[in-house]
């Protein structure tokens, strides 16, 4: 079986198709520039989910909500003390005032400082070994020396923007999924006009005793030549974007936004693409091909 996929001049002269494959290598590009963009805000919000999961493990946010300031004090003294014993602990840091009020300003304004608003005392704790049991020891703790004191994950409140990720995650698989389509449809399109156009020749070549086979040879060569052409030019155009993208988010300076930064890995994903889909067009143009000549026939 012949596994040669560049088609000859002997071939390029049996289907010239008089500009149709420079229309096929056109769609192919533009189909491949937009799978890789979808691709890869797909893997940066894969990759940004699990930053966030790191970041976030193990770590909880205790609240110590007691109106009266001299109160509120003591519990919170209590609280930092109990959770230095605590084995499961590995770090419990008082959030300062200062912070509270910038976080605040843009909610309460100037009375964000007014010794008189009754702001919760928070401290930021990390477990050793990150887990529901853990988490639960802790908050039982907490809940022990001041009882109007509250343990929260960090995680939890993240949940509408893990959320969100999920649902880019799944919006741009399945784009990935429909251009995959449209590329086949496409293929289609190209064999059947291509079997219309040269059907007098495709004639001939049978009376001179060419299979079915080897017509069809022709046509997948010619087929994952246009779109091996037209993706990798659309994949290295995306890639460019990409990157000038990844840069800008780099500098950001977020750790939520440079989570999404593509790996190694990633990469070499992208770059597979157009070969990925110069196969299934070889396919199906084969099966294709086969399937009209033998109802032809």
């Amino acid at each position: 079986m012949s596994v040669r996929v560049v088609p000859s001049a002997a071939d390029r002269r049996v289907l010239d198709d008089r500009g149709g494959g420079a229309a096929m290598t056109w769609i192919m590009a533009i189909m491949l520039f937009l799978t890789v963009l979808a691709a890869a805000v797909g893997l940066g919000m894969v990759n940004a989910a699990g930053a966030l999961d790191r970041q976030l493990a193990g770590r909880l946010t205790v609240q110590v909500v007691t109106a009266d300031p001299t109160q509120r004090e003591a519990d919170t003294s209590r609280v930092l003390t109990a959770l230095a014993e605590m084995p499961a602990v590995r770090r419990a840091t008082l959030v300062d005032r200062d912070r509270l009020d910038r976080l605040l300003r843009p909610w309460l304004g100037d009375s964000a400082s007014d010794a008189d608003v009754p702001v919760p005392a928070l401290i930021d704790v990390d477990i050793s070994v990150p887990s529901e049991e853990s988490a639960a020891r802790v908050a039982a703790a907490v809940r022990a020396v001041a009882p109007d004191a509250r343990a929260d994950a960090q995680s939890r409140w993240l949940t509408p923007v893990a959320d969100f990720m999920r649902t880019l995650i799944a919006a741009a698989a399945v784009l990935v999924l429909l251009m995959m389509t449209a590329t086949l449809a496409a293929v289609l399109l190209a064999v059947r006009a291509g079997l219309e156009t040269h059907r007098d020749t495709i004639a001939i070549l049978h009376m001179l005793g060419s299979t079915d086979i080897q017509v069809a040879r022709l046509f997948q060569r010619r087929i994952a030549l246009d779109t091996l052409i037209g993706g990798v030019a659309g994949t290295l155009a995306a890639m460019v974007a990409v990157w000038l993208m990844v840069r800008e988010m780099a500098g950001m300076g977020s750790d939520l936004v440079g989570g999404a930064v593509l790996g190694e890995g990633d990469w070499l994903i992208l770059a597979i693409l157009p070969l990925l889909f110069a196969g299934i067009a070889t396919i199906a143009a084969r099966f294709a091909v086969l399937r009209r000549l033998g109802r032809v026939r």
